[in-house]
């Protein structure tokens, strides 16, 4: 595996890739990888010549109050399990590398990074589009992979990506979770042994909707109700949110039609938590 650490580095193993007729999927991360991260990586392998990931902790998308400093980090551990599954190139850059001089020119998806995270996270998918925007320019993949629990980020870069025209698939994984379902995050870190019991009740919302929704309810309001009133009568649980939308415009669904992504947000301890359940609904059918 090729460890790059300069945008020079990373752009010739791409370029004598391309040269042999292979073609690129990449993974972009910000590292202390899990099992999720590495199904990205497994599927991006399965389907390209040459796999890149890139570990890169994003200073843009982060607020002043949030967990910058904090975020886990452990590059070697990211290495050895990269090259356990087969990656052939880490892009690992300094922040300097990736910024050399403060940023005049942002990319902003506007209507659609302020509703769900947006609105306790108000600059963050104006940094997640700009550093994404900046590192599709510097790998030039054919396909880059994003886990399907960040649900409102995927939308984000879908839209970025038919707005500006980058010749990248969007290839979004399923979630990888625990057995308790737990969706697997690198902030799961932060839970003690007590609080890690009580973040399950996102998914256990979750499960509750899905319920409703198969016994044929069609109603977002009811639903987004009784998933807030779950997870806001978990002891050690504060909610920030608990909503229905469409899974690519992010618009609040009154009735469920089509594509529909129930999602939900809380703070467990230290830990902001997120996760979403995705569905497509036509009718009395439902499909997962």
């Amino acid at each position: 595996m090729i460890r790059a650490t300069t945008i020079r580095e990373v752009r010739e193993a791409v370029q004598q890739a391309r040269r042999e007729g292979k073609s690129i999927g990449f993974v972009p991360t910000m590292g202390y990888l899990h099992d999720g991260h590495l199904r990205l990586v497994d599927t991006a392998r399965r389907e390209n010549g040459l796999v890149v990931a890139s570990v890169f902790v994003n200073p843009l998308q982060f607020g002043p109050n949030e967990d910058l400093q904090r975020y886990p980090r452990d590059l070697e551990r990211d290495a050895h399990l990269l090259m356990q599954h087969r990656c052939d190139v880490l892009f690992a850059p300094s922040v300097e590398e990736m910024y050399p001089r403060p940023m005049e020119t942002v990319v902003d998806v506007a209507r659609l990074g302020q509703p769900l995270c947006g609105r306790s996270r108000p600059t963050h998918f104006r940094g997640v589009a700009t550093v994404v925007a900046k590192l599709f320019h510097i790998v030039g993949p054919d396909r880059a992979y994003f886990g399907r629990k960040d649900g409102q980020q995927v939308a984000v870069i879908r839209r970025m990506v038919e707005d500006l025209n980058f010749p990248v698939e969007i290839v979004d994984v399923p979630t990888v979770r625990e057995p308790d379902g737990l969706a697997l995050s690198s902030r799961n870190v932060y839970l003690t042994p007590e609080e890690r019991a009580h973040a399950t009740v996102l998914y256990r919302a979750l499960q509750w909707a899905r319920g409703r929704i198969l016994e044929g309810v069609r109603s977002g309001p009811e639903l987004a109700r009784g998933m807030a009133e779950i997870i806001g009568a978990e002891p050690g649980v504060r909610m920030d949110y608990a909503e229905v939308v469409h899974t690519d415009t992010l618009e609040p669904l009154e009735h469920l039609e089509g594509r529909v992504m129930l999602a939900v947000a809380a703070y467990v301890g230290k830990a902001r938590l997120i996760d979403n359940l995705q569905l497509t609904i036509r009718g009395d059918e439902v499909l997962e």
